[in-house]
């Protein structure tokens, strides 16, 4: 069903679905933004979902360097448990499938919102996937005068076994409540200037480095300008992430949103020839993308074929 001249509906509109695949074959510039809406249906919680991703404590207040700063202990359990159910993840085939698509489409570049990990481990492109926030499997020396140690972290902070060490690790996170026996003294520390080390992410207040930053531009600044930024599992809200909707509409982009929500604010905002998937989108995007990925999937079932 279309209203005004826009796709507002599941996949069940043949028609719409023929139009997207028409603006997609003939695209050669494309951005991609998605969030956690893409790696919900792999498992992973989000900060907004009813149940949340950690019981006792607000998502939000954990994911800033003043809750750093105040309690490293109860902020590295909070990402030791987000490292330790993101590796327990899978990719689903909506990661992949935009995966593949990337490998058939130079120009398609996507901004991942997302620090679980999923999108790397589904063989997306490294030079066509921008981590915006970073990454669980990192960590950086917390020193704000510029240390610069950062090294790649599949460790817990505490125990010093790999993340995915099973059950004791999992018992050690009951319930989502925090052990604040923890001290100082145990937490991880940069071997170059003593300073704690802290998860490789981007929190609330801060900025995005300068190399993100960059790569951002050169996906914006393309002189042939952009076919089609698909919004995918995100509200896009939170800036700078929200803007780049407008930057993308400013060089011509058509905008296709996949979402499980209908309510989604973004909506308004869409125009005639845009498009608007509902639902999952690891079953959407591999129908979205089924012309470069044919044979591909099973999207029906929602993951790969034998």
């Amino acid at each position: 069903m279309a209203h005004n001249g826009v796709a507002t509906c599941a996949i069940r509109d043949a028609s719409e679905l023929s139009s997207f695949h028409r603006c997609l074959e003939q695209s050669t510039s494309i951005v991609a933004l998605i969030g956690a809406g893409l790696s919900a249906p792999s498992g992973l919680s989000t900060f907004s979902s009813p149940e949340g991703i950690w019981t006792t404590y607000d998502a939000h207040s954990l994911a800033t360097p003043e809750a750093f700063d105040i309690h490293p202990h109860r902020v590295w359990q909070f990402y030791a448990r987000r490292r330790y159910e993101a590796l327990q993840a899978h990719p689903n085939a909506g990661h992949v499938a935009l995966a593949e698509a990337s490998k058939r489409i130079p120009g398609l570049i996507t901004l991942s919102q997302n620090v679980d990990g999923l999108c790397e481990r589904a063989g997306h492109p490294p030079k066509q996937l921008v981590s915006l926030h970073g990454t669980l499997f990192e960590s950086q020396c917390s020193n704000r005068k510029g240390c610069g140690y950062l090294r790649d972290d599949f460790i817990d902070a505490f125990t010093s076994t790999p993340a995915a060490a099973g059950s004791r690790m999992e018992n050690q996170w009951s319930d989502g409540e925090l052990d604040l026996a923890h001290t100082t003294s145990k937490m991880p520390a940069c071997p170059q200037c003593g300073r704690l080390l802290r998860p490789g992410v981007v929190w609330y207040g801060e900025m995005l480095n300068d190399d993100t930053l960059s790569r951002i531009r050169q996906t914006f600044s393309k002189p042939e300008g952009i076919d089609v930024m698909l919004v995918i599992g995100t509200s896009a809200e939170v800036y700078p992430a929200a803007g780049y909707i407008n930057v993308a509409r400013a060089r011509g982009a058509r905008l296709c949103i996949v979402n499980i929500d209908t309510t989604l604010r973004l909506r308004a905002e869409l125009r005639e020839g845009d498009w608007f998937f509902e639902g999952d989108a690891s079953r959407i995007l591999p129908m979205l993308m089924e012309p470069l990925i044919t044979n591909a999937y099973d999207h029906t079932a929602g993951g790969m074929r034998d």
